[in-house]
């Protein structure tokens, strides 16, 4: 499983790289800008993310905004609904507003902070990509 952290504070990508690093691959950035990059670098080298894990409040661009623009983008480079990176926002947010913003804008899952390992875990084994 290759996979992108999106999280701009370094506790929270350490705590994830530890996760899923049992899991394959993993790449961190620090913020959406640098997210919605590494995604269209990954898809245009043929070698896509399986997994995303987004934080919500990043500088420069916030994580409700680069889920949008990576989604808009799989669509733009012909990735079929559904068959994108499955992106679960990792967050301090776990307001309504929030979780249905993300849900309409096409995340997979969503959990709030501070992350645990095995709910982290029900959703990969929830999204199939551990067995």
């Amino acid at each position: 499983m290759k996979t992108l952290i999106v999280e701009d504070e370094i506790t929270g990508r350490m705590i994830l790289q530890d996760i899923l690093g049992a899991y394959g691959l993993v790449h961190a950035v620090v913020n959406g800008i640098e997210a919605v990059e590494s995604v269209k670098q990954a898809l245009a080298d043929d070698d896509p993310y399986d997994l995303i894990c987004m934080d919500i409040m990043m500088p420069e661009m916030d994580g409700q905004q680069a889920l949008q623009d990576i989604r808009d983008y799989e669509d733009e480079a012909g990735v079929g609904l559904g068959q994108g990176a499955k992106v679960i926002m990792v967050t301090a947010l776990g307001d309504v507003k929030n979780v249905c913003t993300a849900y309409n804008r096409l995340c997979d899952g969503y959990l709030v902070k501070p992350v645990d390992a095995s709910a982290l875990r029900q959703e990969l084994l929830n999204l199939k990509l551990i067995h």
